[in-house]
């Protein structure tokens, strides 16, 4: 459901579900702090909002990379309190970016559980098209890229055709290939002279800083260019 501002607002039970978690996962959590607590509606009801779903992607994502209950509490605790859901999926792409591609063989319910929503055949067609699932050849599943899931599952509720989110996807890869050989030349010419210890250093120093490098970058570069294109529409519409 949405308040008139178009917020989410969810109750617990559904906030669950969209996140693929029980509910005593989600009070659990919210005892730990690493959730703040929802705001009461009527009858005391709690209801919760995107920035705790992105919250709960976020703490997904650091336990699959390992880290444990009392590490995920310390990194939370650092991050700023006033932090949207925006801003957490972009801490969340930061810790992602160190996952390692898997993929999986899953059954259709499993692969509902993973995305935490029902999935219509169209929502499926979708996301074999965005390249995050694939029928498998020897049965009724389906091989998933993990990494990715969420990703084309967020994008079934954005309101573009599927020729524009592919087209954006090229897009995205082109440019980040590019910028990817682009870098590495540089830095390969950095460290031509160094003993291989000192490479291996260097990259494991630099490979975090670059993808939040880009990751800010792009996200500066993209606001400027939205608030640009809403302004000029905005001196259309006042023309007209």
């Amino acid at each position: 459901m949405t308040t008139g501002t178009e917020e989410t607002t969810l109750t617990i039970d559904e906030l669950a579900a969209r996140a693929g978690m029980t509910v005593r996962t989600v009070r659990f959590y919210g005892t730990k702090g690493l959730l703040p607590p929802p705001v009461l509606g009527p009858r005391r009801v709690g209801h919760y909002g995107r920035e705790h779903l992105a919250r709960l992607a976020l703490i997904e994502e650091l336990q699959q990379q390992g880290m444990t209950l009392a590490a995920i509490e310390r990194y939370v605790q650092q991050l700023p309190p006033d932090l949207d859901a925006h801003d957490l999926a972009i801490h969340r792409a930061v810790v992602a970016s160190w996952a390692p591609d898997v993929v999986e063989t899953v059954t259709r319910p499993e692969l509902e559980r993973r995305a935490g929503r029902s999935l219509g055949d169209d929502d499926v067609e979708r996301l074999a098209a965005m390249g995050v699932v694939k029928p498998d050849d020897g049965g009724d599943g389906y091989r998933v890229d993990l990494g990715l899931l969420r990703l084309g599952v967020g994008l079934l509720d954005v309101p573009l055709s599927q020729e524009a989110i592919l087209a954006a996807r090229k897009v995205l890869i082109e440019h980040s290939r590019s910028a990817a050989h682009e870098l590495a030349q540089l830095f390969r010419g950095e460290v031509s002279e160094r003993a291989e210890q000192d490479v291996k250093s260097l990259s494991a120093h630099m490979q975090p800083l670059v993808v939040q490098a880009l990751l800010t970058t792009f996200q500066r570069s993209l606001r400027e260019e939205l608030r640009d294109w809403l302004g000029g529409v905005s001196e259309e519409g006042r023309s007209a």
